[in-house]
């Protein structure tokens, strides 16, 4: 290797070992939570919609672990604009259906009118797409929740124990 190319690496590495801590300590809730790009009657829907497909039983339910915030952050953040105009749609959708079928806005639904709601956009063929991305969007959201890493699976970071002196029979 050439001094130059030396002399560079170990200055990269000095100044990122000295601005990482920086970075890092300037993480708040407030600065990784998504902005609410969808309107605010959609987010109450996409609320109710992720509530509807992990309930709250003797455990926490999506919208008690923010799912709706998170599936905003990953759609905003992760997917193209035609995805995100697209998923708001199918927000719509869920809504502008329960207004036909039951005349009341997919929020004023009771449980099973909800499931049957969401059922029917799974199996169609123009929502399936949708549905399967707020299905798996949720899903994903609950099982990496900070609540179902430690109370449930009790995540550890490197798989395996050490036992030490066990006695062998």
């Amino acid at each position: 290797m050439e001094r130059r190319n030396a002399l560079k690496s170990m200055a990269m590495l000095i100044g990122g070992a000295v601005a990482l801590p920086e970075w890092a300590n300037a993480w708040s809730t407030n600065s990784i939570t998504a902005k609410n790009w969808l309107r605010p009657n959609l987010a109450s829907v996409l609320s109710e919609a992720v509530e509807t497909i992990i309930p709250k039983t003797n455990t926490p339910g999506a919208k008690d672990l923010g799912l709706d915030t998170f599936i905003q952050k990953m759609v905003a953040d992760c997917y193209s604009k035609e995805v995100q105009s697209a998923f708001a749609k199918g927000i719509g959708q869920i809504d502008s259906v329960a207004q036909q079928k039951y005349s009341k806005p997919f929020t004023q639904l009771d449980t099973p009118q909800r499931i049957e709601l969401l059922k029917g956009f799974e199996s169609g063929a123009e929502t399936k797409d949708f549905y399967g991305l707020l299905k798996g969007l949720t899903v994903r959201g609950y099982l990496n929740s900070e609540y179902v890493m430690t109370n449930i699976t009790h995540y550890e970071m490197v798989p395996g124990r050490y036992h030490g002196c066990v006695k062998v029979k």
